[in-house]
């Protein structure tokens, strides 16, 4: 396993991240905790969850697995993008944010958090009052860093922007998608992850499972997969039977093609893809089952020569999204109330 620095904070953090959105959802737990152990055995110590995953229950599954092992783990969850049923109980306020610490604090079983997140844009609340809440809670000693998932590039630089002019905490990293055919975030966020020093946190290298090559376009998923268990635009970005997927499949075919030539498996590729940015930190898995982390594990020094990348170019230029899906969230400006004069 190779680490690397969590942006300037001096901490290092494994290359591969253990994603939590699986357990208490997809996976048993039993699977989980077995899964987590195995994890930190094979010198990942990085795992990520949110309040949101199975409704806090991975939080829970989290914080018992680590409860013997919490200083060998570099613990980031997230908060703001809770489904919202309760009046006030989401989003960004200062009242949200210090119930949903102290909920999470609570089902981690931990006195703090290292890397505390906002896990979308929230259009209603400033970055003042959330970075203010959030300096509080760092000075408390309830969380150590704090971090973003999903925003983009001017949301990012308006955040840092408002650090500096108020001397409040500054995020030091950004969860963001990334896999060979969703390539979005090499239009700007990479490079101002490496400008501006931002630890750039990468989730869905395998696009959900269809970068393991299990699925073929026409054909019915198997009822265990993701995509026959999942719901949803997620559901229907991996549905082989549906037409519109039909190119998506074609690129992932030629995908194949390439991980044969080379040599390994099509998942193997892909991460290896990932890893290959000088901008990416570390990559986000949510292996189901112990064997499928296995398989990730295997592929830790894989290195893709650069006439390997140059051919994946080809297939899915820089900066290309195949399917506007793979987002997996809409921002609040596309809505038609902010879209018309009225």
């Amino acid at each position: 396993m190779h680490y690397r620095n969590l942006a300037r904070t001096g901490i290092k953090v494994s290359q591969y991240a253990l994603g939590g959105g699986m357990y208490g959802a997809l996976a048993s737990e039993k699977d989980s905790i077995q899964i987590i152990h195995q994890a930190l055995d094979a010198g990942i110590n990085l795992i990520d969850t949110s309040n949101r995953y199975a409704d806090g229950e991975s939080e829970r599954i989290i914080g018992q697995a680590i409860m013997d092992r919490r200083e060998d783990v570099v613990l980031a969850t997230k908060f703001g993008a809770e489904p919202g049923s309760k009046l006030n109980q989401s989003g960004g306020s200062r009242r949200w944010i210090r119930q949903a610490v102290e909920q999470s604090l609570m089902r981690l079983k931990t006195d703090y958090i290292d890397l505390y997140q906002l896990h979308q844009p929230i259009s209603d609340t400033s970055f003042a009052e959330i970075l203010g809440t959030l300096t509080d809670l760092v000075r408390e000693g309830k969380i150590r860093y704090i971090g973003t998932s999903n925003h983009q590039a001017w949301q990012l630089m308006e955040a840092q922007a408002v650090s500096e002019r108020h001397h409040l905490q500054r995020f030091v990293s950004e969860q963001s998608p990334y896999s060979m055919i969703n390539r979005g975030i090499e239009q700007d966020i990479t490079e101002m992850a490496l400008r501006y020093d931002l630890a750039l946190l990468t989730y869905g290298p395998l696009a959900g499972g269809l970068l393991t090559g299990k699925y073929t376009a026409g054909q019915a998923a198997d009822n265990q997969s993701r995509a026959a268990r999942l719901k949803g635009a997620a559901a229907q970005a991996l549905d082989p039977e549906l037409p519109e997927n039909k190119h998506k499949f074609d690129v992932i075919r030629r995908l194949q093609l390439v991980a044969d030539q080379a040599g390994m498996t099509l998942a193997h590729m892909a991460v290896a893809f990932i890893q290959s940015h000088p901008a990416v930190t570390s990559t986000i898995l949510g292996p189901r089952t112990p064997e499928q982390l296995s398989q990730f594990i295997a592929g830790t020094d894989l290195r893709l020569s650069p006439d390997v990348l140059d051919i994946i170019d080809t297939i899915v230029p820089p900066g290309k999204r195949l399917d506007d899906k793979e987002q997996m969230w809409t921002p609040a400006w596309l809505d038609s109330s902010r879209r018309r004069r009225v």
